[in-house]
């Protein structure tokens, strides 16, 4: 009989000391136990070394290296140097993965062991509620290879990469594409191997004002824009793509009008793609607005928002109830950011109502 496969399960640590004994726990409680931990403590200032190290004495599968902080790119590629499992999964110190979730993953790569990377669903933890995420439906227009030119294929903490098929002179992130190296990464590997986004939720993505992503959004949507600026000159989609880029160091009324009018140019020549390409960069197109207009919707100016929709034709991909609160945003502006805020309150509401208390889910998976 075959022996399960040895799992590397990759987890950088910096400060997670209120999250690091829950995300450890659920690894720790895996079905699938044929596994290692490697738990990189990036310099951490609080008590994270220490909740490493009482685990530890718990579980020998845990091996701790601390050091002086030199940052996630450097934490990832040191891990991925020394995993020893023909398999590396991904697992950030604030999420939580359900007991399932390595089982599920490794019964994929033998099913597929062409696969060279997979990644799955999240449920979203806010605020101690977690909320059921549902499946991104652009994977169902578009192919992996070209949506990932796009935009971050998969969930960082969800993926898991196959060493058997990915040359390990490939698996690396790059420091240049720092707060974007996994949209880096994926694009890279989508490019060369084959990769399969699991229809199941596998992991809880805890949202909070301390995350990488919370502490960093302007700079890794910096450096989105130029990863897909990159893309985009690569397949000979654009022949310039400042104005893309531009909107990333600032946003406002020049920035926006250019950015919407580089929309449009792209759509024109997706239009002339082959039939069998064209849904695939339609969809990543549709993608790129959708992070454009978020980004422009974050600077609370319905003005620039309603710019944005207007130049690019886009009103009608927005929900109802954002089209009537930025009907009135050229003209009227804090009629609509009363609107808008009425809507987020609903939002919230909604939230709270279609989601459940965090504790019960959370407490089987506590350790120490």
């Amino acid at each position: 009989m075959t022996a399960a496969p040895l799992v590397s399960v990759l987890l950088p640590v910096y400060n997670a000391g209120p999250y690091l004994a829950t995300a450890l726990g659920s690894i720790l409680r895996q079905d699938h136990s044929r596994l290692e931990i490697i738990a990189i403590d990036d310099g951490s200032t609080d008590n994270s070394l220490e909740i490493l190290e009482r685990c530890q004495k718990a579980d020998s599968r845990i091996s701790i290296i601390s050091r002086e902080n030199r940052g996630l790119v450097a934490t990832l590629n040191e891990g991925l140097a020394i995993a020893r499992g023909e398999l590396v999964a991904r697992m950030d110190a604030d999420d939580v993965a359900y007991p399932w979730r390595l089982s599920r993953q490794v019964a994929l790569f033998e099913r597929r062991p062409e696969l060279g990377f997979c990644g799955a669903g999240v449920d979203m933890l806010i605020r101690g509620r977690i909320a059921r995420g549902r499946p991104d439906p652009v994977f169902q227009f578009g192919r992996i290879p070209v949506l990932a030119m796009f935009f971050t294929i998969f969930m960082h903490p969800t993926v898991v990469y196959n060493r058997k098929v990915i040359d390990d002179s490939v698996l690396h992130y790059d420091q240049a594409y720092r707060h974007a190296e996994d949209f880096d990464l994926f694009r890279r590997l989508a490019g060369r191997y084959p990769a399969a986004m699991m229809p199941e939720n596998l992991v809880v993505y805890r949202v909070h004002q301390a995350s990488v992503t919370s502490r960093h959004v302007k700079e890794m949507r910096r450096t989105h824009l130029r990863i897909v600026a990159e893309n985009l000159e690569r397949e000979g989609l654009a022949q310039a793509t400042r104005d893309l880029r531009d909107i990333g160091d600032a946003v406002g009324h020049g920035t926006v009008a250019r950015a919407a009018d580089f929309i449009v140019a792209l759509e024109e020549e997706i239009s002339s793609l082959p039939a069998a390409t064209r849904p695939s960069f339609e969809a990543g197109a549709l993608n790129l607005f959708y992070f454009l207009y978020q980004l422009v919707a974050d600077e609370n100016q319905p003005a620039l928002t309603h710019e944005l929709l207007t130049r690019t034709a886009k009103w009608n991909v927005i929900r109802r109830r954002e089209q009537y609160a930025l009907r009135p945003g050229a003209w009227a502006p804090w009629l609509s950011l009363a609107s808008l805020s009425a809507a987020r309150q609903a939002d919230a509401m909604a939230y709270f109502f279609k989601s459940a208390p965090a504790a019960a889910v959370l407490a089987p998976y506590q350790a120490g």
